[in-house]
């Protein structure tokens, strides 16, 4: 009986490594965890022109909310995480490419960010949807992409299913090399810090005829995590890579989606007070804005016609309209900043962000 009992707890405590040895492998290789700095794949064209030495140079940055449309309210659209919709059709996928790409064509800029386009994600059919939008737009011979949030499955009751969302750079112009930067990220529970999103710089490296270089950078950062300085020491890795940059005299363009508000009261107040949560009312961007040039300027976006530079349309119902300005440019002192605008009069139906455009001249 002794040796039954023996075999038996044996058997048990194999049982039990067994299923912690299973489980620890699926939260690691079942999930991202990116280095410090990797080397990011660039595809571009033998044949691709550097940039010319004092050209003017057009940029579009756009969240393009993984080709999902207007036409749903996603679950995490809500304050409380209850939206009705968990997933996009197909149609209303190809739809959206198909208008994206005539605001890209139209506005034809030379550079294009873009976030939270979806790659390998369970709702929007596994799709590597980089390279779909690659294949529709030819004039973008170069372009590279990584990875911000990616799972094999995420056991959240409205996901149960893989997640892959990417940042962007398309360009018409050589990219020689290209690199992810991962910013921190809030700690959480030894679970949750598993399948997070992790937010990370896109740097390519574009060479000019005069044996310079340009800098092309995008990001996504992640929501506003009350209570922690996620945020703070975010802006503060962001700052030291421009800094870099400044200091090997290279003249950068960062654009994306730093889902932050100005440094304004007002557009705090502004907001739903069950929007309010997503946000300091103290914006963190001061710190960036304080050192850097950034379009929409604070001028525009405190001003009396601050509308004209939103960027946002949460995807609820409650909220009638674009109601705050989360997207931004922060470019190198030695770029003279040209025109730049929101795209908003035949955008409003495509995602929940709105495009942003800037003109410049590269030395």
């Amino acid at each position: 009986m002794k040796k039954i009992i023996t075999a038996i707890l044996r058997a048990a405590g194999i049982l039990v490594l067994v299923v912690f040895l299973t489980l620890g492998s699926f939260l690691w290789f079942g999930n991202y965890h990116p280095g410090a700095v990797e080397s990011a794949n660039v595809s571009c064209s033998e044949s691709a022109a550097p940039l010319e030495s004092g050209q003017s140079v057009k940029i579009l940055t756009w969240n393009v909310q993984t080709m999902s449309s207007k036409n749903y309210v996603f679950w995490s659209d809500l304050p409380n995480n209850d939206g009705p919709d968990e997933q996009p059709s197909k149609e209303d996928i190809t739809a959206t490419f198909e208008e994206t790409v005539r605001v890209i064509q139209d506005e034809n800029p030379d550079i294009i960010f873009i976030q939270e386009i979806a790659d390998g994600e369970e709702r929007t059919y596994s799709e590597d949807q980089m390279t779909r939008l690659a294949g529709m737009l030819p004039e973008y011979p170069c372009y590279t992409s990584v990875f911000d949030w990616k799972s094999v499955y995420v056991p959240h009751p409205r996901i149960h299913g893989s997640t892959g969302w990417k940042v962007a750079i398309l360009s018409k112009y050589k990219i020689s090399e290209a690199e992810r930067i991962q910013l921190s990220t809030a700690n959480k529970s030894f679970l949750e810090n598993q399948f997070k999103i992790q937010p990370a710089i896109l740097k390519a490296i574009m060479p000019t005829s005069d044996g310079g270089q340009f800098a092309a950078l995008t990001l996504h950062l992640d929501l506003y995590v009350p209570g922690t300085d996620a945020k703070d020491v975010q802006l503060a890795e962001i700052d030291k890579v421009l800094s870099d940059l400044d200091a090997a005299g290279i003249p950068w363009a960062l654009g994306g989606d730093f889902n932050l508000l100005p440094y304004d009261d007002a557009a705090y107040q502004r907001l739903a007070p069950e929007q309010q949560k997503y946000y300091n009312p103290e914006s963190e961007l001061k710190l960036l804005t304080d050192r850097y040039q950034i379009v929409p300027t604070m001028e525009e976006v405190t001003g009396a016609d601050f509308a004209k530079w939103l960027t946002r349309w949460p995807n609820d119902p409650s909220i009638e309209g674009p109601d705050r300005t989360l997207d931004y440019f922060l470019l190198s002192d030695a770029l003279e900043i040209g025109e730049h605008y929101v795209r908003m009069e035949d955008t409003l139906h495509i995602s929940d962000h709105l495009p942003v455009i800037i003109q410049f001249q590269i030395p």
